[in-house]
């Protein structure tokens, strides 16, 4: 039985491995069948390890996701709260632009009590969370803003941008522009 369960790591491994490159290259709508025949693996193996595409997705992210949880706590002691969370979530931007198909990993489903869910996404939120708290606790952002809202705007802006040539300047744009809605009110014409 330990040898099945070599294959199963080495096979797990190997597809990881072509899936990256497959996304890197076609984003999120990568072939699972052209994932599985560069691997040397057939479809079902594919499947069994990653039942849906986004769970493919999600272990393709997994490090970077794992890095911008990590950057969102070291940011979380800044004194500028506003300008922590500004930065976190350009990363995240960044990241998302940066890697085709996080986007899509990223696609989101606000938090929900009790699910209890260890996607990206859920990661990302909970990261996230306490900075949009801190920057609301100063009043440097409006008090209805929820991580919710802003991942949304991100996966949005990074969906909306990700075919243009350079996405960077029109997600910049896009980003600045939705910036400027997240302040007090007393700083918004409404």
């Amino acid at each position: 039985m330990t040898g099945h369960r070599s294959d199963a790591r080495r096979n797990y491994t190997r597809i990881l491995a072509v899936a990256e490159a497959e996304v890197a290259a076609r984003g999120a709508q990568a072939s699972l069948e052209q994932i599985a025949r560069t691997a040397g693996v057939g479809s079902a193996t594919v499947r069994r390890h990653f039942p849906t595409r986004k769970a493919l997705l999600e272990a393709v992210f997994q490090q970077r996701i794992l890095a911008l949880c990590e950057r969102a706590g070291t940011l979380r002691g800044e004194p500028d709260s506003r300008s922590a969370l500004t930065q976190w979530l350009r990363e995240l931007l960044a990241y998302s632009l940066a890697a085709r198909g996080l986007a899509d990993a990223l696609s989101y489903q606000p938090l929900q009590d009790d699910v209890p869910d260890s996607s990206c996404s859920t990661a990302i939120a909970k990261a996230g969370a306490p900075l949009v708290q801190s920057a609301i606790d100063a009043r440097a952002i409006r008090a209805d803003v929820t991580i919710d809202d802003l991942l949304t705007l991100i996966v949005g802006i990074a969906l909306a941008t990700e075919n243009f040539t350079d996405p960077a300047v029109p997600a910049d744009r896009a980003f600045r522009l939705a910036l400027s809605g997240l302040g007090p009110a007393s700083d918004r014409e409404d």
